[in-house]
């Protein structure tokens, strides 16, 4: 029996498999959304990877750090606001093969934070209606929860 409908677009879309075993890197990110129902992104500066995409706020997990640990640590030294982990509500995640590594990215979301976000690491911050999300060139890994969050909100 065919399938039809919206599962059809699921067997189309081939899988992108690594030619050679890639290491995981796992990256935690947050869709911050103020009391207007914007969400927060952030122009990657130029000197870094990817500069000139727009991504949500977020880094890096170190060893031994949980994912909630790493994001309440790189928001405040990106953006200089305070989260406590309890605010932190997971709601999809982000499963991307680069060229060179795998990336493994759980995004949050969170609505309540002490402090107003200042751009600390060169980066252009703007917040934006979750229907323009679209609209500004992100990362490979970034764009799928794009549609998660517009679904959300």
């Amino acid at each position: 029996m065919p399938i039809t409908g919206p599962d059809r677009g699921c067997l189309e879309a081939e899988f992108k498999r690594p030619a050679k075993a890639l290491p995981t890197l796992l990256v935690v990110c947050v869709a911050l959304i103020d009391a207007d129902g914007r969400v927060l992104i952030a122009k990657r500066p130029k000197g870094k990877a990817m500069a000139g995409l727009w991504e949500f706020p977020g880094g890096k997990v170190g060893d031994g750090e949980l994912p909630e640990e790493a994001l309440v640590r790189e928001l405040d030294e990106e953006l200089g606001i305070d989260i406590t982990e309890s605010c932190l509500a997971p709601l999809s995640f982000a499963s991307h093969v680069y060229d060179d590594f795998h990336l493994l990215m759980p995004l949050y979301v969170c609505r309540v934070w002490k402090g107003t976000p200042e751009p600390r690491d060169g980066q252009e911050l703007k917040w934006v209606r979750p229907v323009r999300l679209g609209d500004y060139p992100m990362p490979p890994a970034d764009a799928p929860l794009v549609a998660m969050l517009r679904d959300l909100l």
